[in-house]
């Protein structure tokens, strides 16, 4: 069962966020991640959510998720957004398409 992973991401240091930005998508691929969307315009609905920048990845499952979350390449990464940014993240199991 599919899982994904939702961030919600302020930038404080654009700069240092760029090594992050530049280096993640291939530790994500190595788990089988793909992005479904990041950075794009949103709309709030409902409540008071600010969200800056959204992202939207998708793992063939949540064992998948949490070994790359875990992984030493990423642990790397974890530690340079820790320093350029403010992140909300959480992961979601079992989002599945709705069949025709």
């Amino acid at each position: 069962m599919a899982a994904h992973l939702i961030a919600d991401v302020d930038i404080e240091d654009a700069a240092a966020f760029e090594e992050y930005r530049r280096d993640v998508p291939a530790t994500e691929e190595r788990y089988g991640g793909r992005y479904l969307g990041r950075a794009g315009a949103t709309k709030v609905l409902e409540g008071d959510w600010e969200p800056h920048r959204l992202v939207i990845v998708e793992f063939p499952d949540m064992a998948s998720l949490m070994g790359w979350y875990n992984s030493p390449e990423y642990a790397r990464l974890i530690e340079i957004r820790k320093r350029c940014a403010s992140t909300r993240i959480i992961a979601l199991e079992g989002i599945t398409p709705p069949t025709a």
